[in-house]
């Protein structure tokens, strides 16, 4: 079946959209789609349905502080969005952003970001511009910045949201929105998955913007995927491999480590190293790696609609869907999760 933009579209009620995380990390509901069953759990039941000997793989990217406001030397006002750090030597230490100003601003010209740095403006690329930064750019941000909640979060980020919009595990700088089905797990419940013998592997993959980005065009072949960089060390590699020998699961926390994985699959089996991945997954495509999925719910017309419908199976992550929301489960970033399992090349359900 030929999908169109229109067939990831759904209602939810504003009322759904969590806008506040949870106090307790594991304290998320968690919708276990098993074959055609729908079965409604809470999170830490994830132990339950995982075996030793399987790979659970996390994202361990860490949101940077990547919202600044300033003022253009002419005194007009604009909001960036770092949307990834190109360089960061002494020689250049140059950024991608995301823009909103009156007017776009000139090549050369000065920002003065958060009253307290000079940035120089540089080339435009595409829907972006680059900025030159004075010093460490991660220091500046740390420093200066503050944390990007999503769109759909209508407050901005306290001290409360820059502890609860990181995973326990973040290590790696880089991304502007957390990979959120990592935010479901404590440290304590990461020692019981060790406890079972379940085994902890790590990728990372930066997630940019364009995360929240619809999809504006009703033809997905006409969808141009925004690019993020990944890397996969070869020791998740040896894990992974390991455990598909000894028959176990490889489950991918989040969308964010499945396409890492995924991307790193394109050849017929998994490799180390590191790119940048434009991967667009829709139903068709069949995974080469990911045996399950836990995840958030996900925006309506979104590419990771796409992805777990093409996962899961379209009819199967529908229904799903319908039932969270008939259950009030809580939606998108700071919301519930569920559990998928890969049906792709075995059924059209």
């Amino acid at each position: 079946m030929n999908y169109s933009l229109s067939d990831f579209d759904f209602d939810l009620p504003d009322a759904l959209i969590a806008q506040t995380a949870l106090p307790d990390r594991t304290a998320s509901r968690l919708l276990h789609v098993d074959g055609e069953r729908l079965l409604d759990r809470q999170f830490p039941d994830i132990l339950e349905q995982l075996q030793a000997g399987d790979v659970l793989v996390f994202n361990d990217t860490r949101v940077l502080k990547a919202r600044f406001f300033g003022v253009k030397e002419t005194g007009g006002k604009v909001q960036l969005l770092v949307e990834r750090i190109l360089s960061n030597t002494e020689e250049n230490r140059c950024v991608l952003v995301q823009m909103r100003a009156s007017k776009a601003p000139l090549v050369g010209s000065k920002i003065r970001l958060a009253d307290a740095f000079d940035v120089t403006v540089g080339e435009r690329v595409g829907e972006f511009f680059t900025l030159h930064f004075p010093e460490d750019i991660f220091t500046l941000l740390d420093t200066y910045g503050r944390l990007p909640l999503p769109p759909y979060i209508e407050h901005d980020a306290d001290d409360f949201d820059e502890h609860r919009y990181q995973t326990v595990y973040s290590r790696v700088p880089g991304a502007v929105a957390a990979p959120t089905a990592g935010l479901h797990f404590d440290e304590a419940l990461l020692q019981r998955c060790r406890d079972k013998g379940i085994t902890l592997a790590y990728v990372t993959l930066h997630v940019g913007a364009g995360t929240f980005q619809p999809v504006r065009t009703e033809n997905l072949s006409e969808h141009v995927m925004h690019s993020e960089w990944y890397t996969v060390p070869q020791e998740t590699v040896d894990l992974i491999r390991a455990a598909k020998a000894a028959g176990r699961q490889v489950v991918a926390v989040g969308t964010t480590s499945m396409r890492a994985l995924e991307s790193a699959s394109q050849s017929g089996s998994l490799q180390a190293g590191s790119d940048d991945t434009c991967l667009f997954i829709t139903p068709g495509y069949v995974f080469k790696t990911v045996d399950r999925l836990i995840t958030n719910f996900h925006l309506p017309k979104s590419t990771l609609m796409m992805l777990v419908s093409a996962f899961a199976g379209y009819e199967r992550v529908k229904q799903a869907y319908a039932h969270a929301i008939a259950q009030q489960y809580r939606f998108f970033s700071y919301g519930d999760a569920m559990l998928l399992t890969n049906t792709s090349g075995k059924d059209h359900a």
